[in-house]
């Protein structure tokens, strides 16, 4: 059965970057959380917690690929898109049509920067603030 990531336990991360930096470092060869597919922050100050901006994993209708004019993304199965990098035109309408704001663009590459859910970042995060969940499609 297929995976997708979720940000279940945020209630419990301590803002180590570990899950931004493993991403980036299995999916993009660089050591950059720049790179990362996630996005952690804090909610406003360190007192108040972190947040992660994650891939919904949409199912049916996917804003992103949808709004892509040259079909580099396409419906993963269970969810959420693959990026086709051989056609993108790096014209960053997924990023602006994704409803969790979570495509985020490499200036280097002029490429989407898009969640596989691989599972790398749930792997490595030290208190298990994220997970992989079955996920249907």
């Amino acid at each position: 059965m297929p995976k997708a990531m979720r940000a279940s336990g945020m209630k419990k991360c301590i803002g180590c970057f570990t899950c931004m930096l493993m991403c980036s470092a299995y999916n993009q060869q660089n050591h950059s959380i720049s790179k990362s597919a996630i996005k952690v922050a804090t909610r406003g100050g360190m007192s108040s917690g972190f947040q992660a901006t994650v891939c919904l994993a949409c199912k049916g209708s996917r804003a992103c690929a949808e709004a892509c004019p040259s079909g580099a993304l396409v419906s993963r199965r269970g969810g959420g898109v693959i990026l086709k990098k051989d056609l993108c035109i790096g014209c960053r309408k997924c990023q602006t049509a994704c409803i969790a704001n979570a495509v985020n663009f490499d200036e280097e590459t002029h490429l989407p920067i898009i969640c596989r859910h691989c599972g790398v970042c749930t792997r490595y995060c030290p208190h298990s603030c994220l997970v992989m969940e079955d996920s249907d499609d």
